[in-house]
């Protein structure tokens, strides 16, 4: 009784320890805060006075802009009333001169002269006068101008100017907060959990969760949504990765979290054995010493093919090799539901597949290869003869309503029970006679150091190495219709460290 006691009180303290490490980081933030106000108020009373003077300035530019108008209106005015000065001085110059003509005329004595050119002079007295009646002495402009500045609605909006909202925080999120003690690692999956730091007021609209890979290289996005918590498989054993996190909304996105390296589980677990090339039958059975893995050490004895081979029945394996030595790790994986169409049927805890339709589907494996050297082996339970299933490894992204192949995110090889082709972005290539029946097993072969993958029916190769230059994630594919069914004998491996 008195040890359950401490015990309840050691975690009691373990709880209450917790709670006060929040409030020394809470205090942290409030102190923090203080100098983030002082700091926020100079700063936003120098943009408080930028965007003032900005206004200063268009309105000085506007008033300049206003009286270059009522000069350029001034100038008009000015030369339209000298113009017409001008044409009136002229004018009037001619009438007076005329006018003494006449008056000359008129004093002379000799009635004949005055008879011969009186007709003409008064025609001509007539028509000047006519000229001064047709507003030639109304002026053409007025002293007025005609211009009237409306600057209410300025007036107005300067009234009006105010603060829109007083923040009372950044409307960009705060850094999101790792929850170190909910952070893990699972065999080749990494689970991460995060949360908003407890001050933050600000609304966030989702995460974005990235991952390097695995090598100190670039960060990647791996998670985007409103979710605090992923999982990542896929990843590779024994390796080291940095993680981080974003929050973002409309305003924009937060600075990242503090980064988080995680270790991918090591092949710990294992068995191991030395077994000769070419392995003799029966010593080449495996037994699963743990959920995961168990290890094989093989060792050449002959100078094989520049290529190895696997031979393999239900219960046994022998490979062989020109390699000097293989290390290789042997795991187990099933087909994936979260990928697959929807008319795949998974049975055999997601170990055996088929489907409800009579069109092809895709269904992946749950495990992707990057590098390394990798086998496994497909079972064929039923067969009935008429569809093609494929075999084959596709990108994540793969078409999963069409043969396997039909696009470019596949490779496959597709096969009847009389012969076989090789298939990518819907490419046929490569027929090959030798079928599968009820029973047939069908290997794949991916060797991601040499880029090749290669297919087996029955122990025997395939055809030639069916395709070549392979880089990136691949996933183990197949696609099938209702009738076929087929398991996975989930066996695949890869040289040291390769295992995704």
């Amino acid at each position: 009784f008195f040890f359950l006691l401490q015990s309840q009180l050691s975690q009691a303290l373990n709880g209450l320890s917790d709670r006060a490490k929040e409030a020394k980081e809470f205090l942290v933030q409030l102190r923090n805060m203080v100098q983030q106000i002082q700091e926020n108020s100079v700063e936003f009373e120098a943009c408080l006075v930028a965007q003032c003077d900005a206004l200063i300035d268009a309105l000085n530019r506007r008033k300049a802009q206003l009286l270059a108008r009522v000069n350029k209106e001034h100038e008009h005015k000015l030369k339209v009333v000298r113009d017409q000065i001008s044409h009136c001085t002229v004018k009037l110059r001619q009438t007076t001169g005329l006018m003494e003509y006449c008056l000359e005329v008129i004093k002379e004595n000799d009635p004949s002269g005055f008879l011969q050119i009186s007709d003409a002079l008064i025609r001509r007295v007539h028509l000047t006068e006519d000229q001064w009646g047709k507003g030639t002495l109304t002026p053409r402009m007025t002293t007025d101008f005609d211009l009237n500045l409306d600057n209410a609605p300025l007036l107005q909006s300067i009234h009006q100017l105010d603060f829109v909202q007083m923040k009372v925080s950044s409307p960009v999120p705060a850094p999101p907060i790792l929850q170190l003690e909910e952070c893990c690692t699972h065999n080749n999956s990494a689970t991460l959990s995060w949360k908003q730091p407890p001050l933050s007021t600000v609304q966030v609209e989702g995460y974005i969760l990235e991952l390097d890979d695995g090598n100190g290289g670039q960060f990647r996005e791996v998670y985007v949504g409103k979710e605090t918590m992923c999982t990542v498989d896929g990843l590779h054993f024994n390796s080291t990765y940095s993680a981080r996190v974003k929050a973002f909304n409309k305003t924009g996105v937060s600075p990242y979290s503090k980064t988080l390296v995680l270790q991918t589980s090591e092949d710990t677990q294992s068995e191991e054995q030395t077994l000769p090339f070419p392995v003799p039958l029966e010593r080449s059975q495996l037994r699963r010493m743990s959920p995961f893995s168990s290890t094989l050490n093989l060792q050449p004895s002959f100078p094989g093919r520049s290529y190895f081979e696997l031979r393999s029945s239900a219960h046994q394996l022998s490979l062989h090799s020109s390699l000097q030595s293989l290390n290789s790790a042997v795991a187990w994986f099933s087909f994936d539901p979260s990928s697959a169409h929807a008319d795949i049927i998974f049975s055999n805890d997601n170990l055996t597949v088929t489907c409800n339709s009579y069109d092809d589907r895709v269904v992946l494996g749950k495990t992707g290869f990057s590098k390394g050297l990798h086998y496994w082996e497909l079972s064929i339970d039923r067969y009935d003869n008429h569809p093609d299933p494929a075999f084959g490894v596709a990108r994540i992204d793969v078409l999963k309503d069409a043969m396997l192949g039909k696009d470019d995110k596949a490779w496959a090889m597709y096969v009847d029970n009389n012969r076989s082709w090789f298939m990518h972005n819907n490419s046929h290539t490569n027929r090959t006679e030798g079928g599968i029946t009820k029973g047939a097993t069908v290997g794949v072969l991916l060797d991601l150091t040499r880029r090749t993958l290669t297919f087996s029916i029955n122990e025997d190769q395939q055809g030639p190495v069916a395709f070549e230059n392979l880089e990136g994630l691949f996933f183990p594919a197949v696609s099938l219709n209702r009738n076929v069914q087929v398991w996975a004998l989930t066996m695949f491996w890869s040289t040291t460290g390769s295992l995704m």
